[in-house]
């Protein structure tokens, strides 16, 4: 006497067989979809349900299952299904609220970071929910990729005139104008010629280079530079102090070095470079210079800052300087190598003459 009910048929399309057969021999497919995989194909030649859970090493019932259902919906009947689970104890509209609770300040004035457990006690004592939990208010925050403690800041431009200053700039960046060089200057000042007590440890497989903490000091520098935004050559010059008058011997030697163009100059509002004295230096040297003053708070118009960041990674940082001579000769070395192979910096940004409030990749359309 045969047990139970018939096994039911099971007739897979070609496409279907194809797809289920690619999944048992892919490496990366769940475990869990092989072996249902295993057994629409094994139904589908004609196997009887006894003969694929001995194969397999299953029971009959779990066979009759995942059979029934390939024979009611084909493949598709071999996907997970959703499952209802417990009924949420805090609801969407609750959990909106934790999440602008987040979003305010830890102390009106102070603060502007709430712990978790600041959240949970505001949480229950504004009557959002009668309990919840550290772990609960963690989830609510990481579905909706809230991170209340992450922080980043920004410096906001008070200048009235910011959007035009930049835009005079960064149109000087693209084109120079005819018989003219347009150059980046600034200062990098209080460099610290430091040399390291003890000889670095070279790295090895699994441990980073290590490198002596105490230092010895052999005073500071100060490096003046102008930076020709077209060519990528560079004038430079380091001293002692960074007083008017070594502001005023580097910009002699500017001029020397360009000793027929119009300059125009871009710097930032440093007291130094608003001083009356540029007047009389300009009238000195037949009014060639044009100068151009960054905004308020935005040193990164200046790309002068991109030298001096390669500068800092190439020869300052983990560096270890016996004396004010070394320094010297290394940083000479790199404006020279620089000087030799010159290269200018790639300026993407165009400015802000082109407002037109569209959404980013917008197409325009002819009318």
């Amino acid at each position: 006497m045969g047990r139970g009910r018939p096994a039911q048929p099971v007739a897979l399309s070609a496409e279907g067989k194809t797809s289920l057969e690619a999944l048992v021999r892919r490496n990366t497919s769940a475990q869990r979809d092989v072996f249902r995989a295993r057994i629409a194909l094994m139904a589908s030649e004609g196997n009887s349900s006894e003969a694929i859970a001995d194969a397999l090493h299953t029971s009959i019932q779990t066979v009759s299952l995942w059979r029934g259902r390939v024979a009611r919906f084909g493949v598709d009947g071999l996907k997970e299904q959703a499952r209802p689970g417990r009924p949420r104890r805090i609801q969407e509209s609750e959990r909106l609220q934790v999440i602008s609770l987040a979003c305010e300040p830890a102390d009106w004035g102070g603060r502007s970071t709430p712990t978790l457990n600041e959240l949970v006690e505001r949480s229950i004592g504004r009557g959002i929910v009668p309990q919840i939990s550290r772990s609960q208010v963690h989830r609510i925050l990481q579905a909706g990729d809230l991170h209340p403690h992450h922080v980043k800041q920004w410096l906001h431009s008070p200048d009235p005139d910011f959007r035009a200053k930049v835009n005079v700039i960064c149109d000087l960046y693209h084109a120079k104008p005819r018989g003219s060089v347009v150059l980046s200057i600034d200062e990098k000042t209080g460099i610290q010629i430091t040399e390291r007590k003890q000889w670095d440890r070279a790295p090895r497989r699994g441990r980073a280079r290590r490198i002596e903490f105490e230092y010895i000091r052999h005073g500071t520098q100060a490096l003046l530079a102008a930076l020709d935004v077209h060519t990528g050559r560079c004038v430079t010059s380091c001293g002692d102090t960074r007083t008017q008058a070594d502001l005023l011997a580097f910009m002699d030697q500017v001029a020397l070095a360009w000793p027929k163009k119009i300059i125009h100059v871009i710097w930032d509002n440093l007291n130094t470079h608003r001083a009356s004295v540029w007047e009389n230096f300009n009238q000195r040297h037949g009014g060639r210079f044009k100068f151009h003053f960054t905004p308020l708070h935005a040193s990164w118009v200046n790309q002068i800052e991109l030298l001096f960041g390669v500068y800092t990674r190439r020869v300052l940082r983990n560096a270890s300087h016996t004396g004010k001579d070394h320094f010297l000769n290394r940083t000479e070395q790199f404006f020279r190598e620089r000087n030799e192979k010159p290269k200018p910096f790639k300026w993407s940004f165009k400015g802000y003459h082109l407002q037109t409030g569209e959404p980013k990749g917008s197409k325009h359309v002819k009318s």
